[in-house]
């Protein structure tokens, strides 16, 4: 019994450990990846992104707080300011900067207050634009300077405290709020969800019928092999193009509930036909590459389980590229990006749901999906061409 149980495993260790492709995708590929992606996500998410200067005007700058307001990494000016100039141009997406308003006389104000009186302590307002990553981060660096002072002096002073519900502190527009979220997060959940699509699509469709058999009977016949590859990404992509569609509608459908739109006062219906003509483009075209890719590796293995495995590691590089307009922004002017596959639409669908598009950015990005596409169809029709590829045990 011992001995056909050892023969059991030393037949299925020469099974594994002789499959190449096995081992790298299943041993290699899962801690290289999570290597890799940690790496990255720590160097850009745990270090502060490297932005523009942000510029704090500030109104009636009290002696007591100069130095440490002075001491942080932002550019400061505390002479001629115009509150209302500056609050009108703080409204602007394109601001970088924010705006800190002390009362007159600050410092004998927070001298004389007693907390236990009930009274309402002197108010400093900070306004800020949170659509601008530099004026939402010089938000956030005054505002905890501010906390951490405010607790040493036992609460003498509120932020941005006011009884008036109209009062808004974040000038940011609606359409600026809800542009950068969906920025954001939808790029990266269409990415997921077509290259899923494709993954469940693909592999039975090529690598299925090499494990039938059935592909022999299609290449022996006149069928030209650049007919089969065009035939098979075309139909493959139609199918993916059906599921991405309806992941799309779903999607837009339901995010304003996810995000509680109704309950936090936004109004997510900010976008016009165009922009979903210009989108539906982009998906369109990023679904031909998935497929074209999806395809070569479903023809290079030898079975849907073998083209699943292998794609199972690609699947979390989607993920990474999907969440690079998280951690870099969407503000790129070089068209040299909108040519690099898969991360040219991302980056470009966020743009079209940050209202920072252009029409060249959005050309580029589907010409060279296409171009990378037809390179694809050409791979895949130099594989049909391989009897090494397509009739490997």
């Amino acid at each position: 019994m011992k001995n056909n149980t050892w023969t059991i495993i030393k037949k299925e260790c020469a099974r594994f450990f002789g499959d190449r492709t096995m081992l790298l995708t299943t041993v290699v590929m899962p801690g290289l990846m999570i290597y890799l992606i940690y790496s990255f996500m720590g160097n850009n998410f745990m270090e502060p992104k490297d932005l523009d200067r942000a510029t704090l005007y500030v109104e009636n700058m009290p002696e007591s707080l100069h130095p440490m307001l002075e001491a942080l990494p932002l550019d400061m000016v505390t002479e001629d300011v115009d509150f209302a100039q500056l609050r009108g141009k703080l409204a602007l997406k394109e601001s970088k900067f924010a705006v800190l308003a002390f009362p007159e006389g600050f410092d004998s104000l927070t001298a004389q207050y007693d907390p236990a009186s009930g009274l309402p302590a002197p108010n400093v307002q900070l306004l800020y634009n949170s659509a601008s990553e530099s004026s939402q981060q010089a938000y956030t660096m005054v505002s905890a300077a501010l906390n951490a002072y405010e607790n040493m002096y036992c609460n003498r002073f509120d932020i941005n405290a006011s009884d008036d519900e109209s009062a808004v502190f974040d000038l940011a527009s609606n359409e600026d709020v809800v542009g950068n979220l969906f920025s954001k997060l939808i790029p990266m959940l269409l990415l997921m969800v077509a290259f899923m699509g494709c993954m469940s699509i693909a592999p039975p469709s090529i690598a299925g019928e090499k494990e039938r058999g059935t592909i022999a009977t299609l290449l022996v016949t006149p069928l030209k092999r650049r007919e089969l590859a065009l035939g098979k990404v075309l139909s493959l992509s139609l199918f993916s193009m059906l599921s991405g569609l309806s992941s799309f509608t779903g999607m837009m459908l339901s995010l304003p509930k996810l995000i509680r739109a109704d309950e936090l006062g936004m109004d997510a219906n900010i976008y016009q036909a165009s922009d979903y003509v210009v989108l539906l483009l982009l998906i369109f075209s990023t679904i031909l590459i998935l497929v074209s890719v999806a395809s070569i590796v479903s023809a290079y293995a030898k079975s849907v389980k073998a083209a699943s495995t292998i794609m199972a590691p690609l699947m979390i590089v989607v993920m990474l590229v999907g969440m690079l307009p998280m951690m870099s922004g969407t503000e790129v002017s070089n068209l040299a990006y909108f040519a690099i596959p898969v991360y040219n639409s991302v980056l470009c669908m966020s743009q079209v749901f940050a209202h920072e598009a252009s029409m060249a950015a959005v050309v580029v990005t589907i010409v060279a999906n296409v171009l990378y596409t037809a390179l694809g169809i050409w791979i895949l029709t130099r594989m049909f061409d391989s009897e090494k590829v397509m009739f490997s045990k």
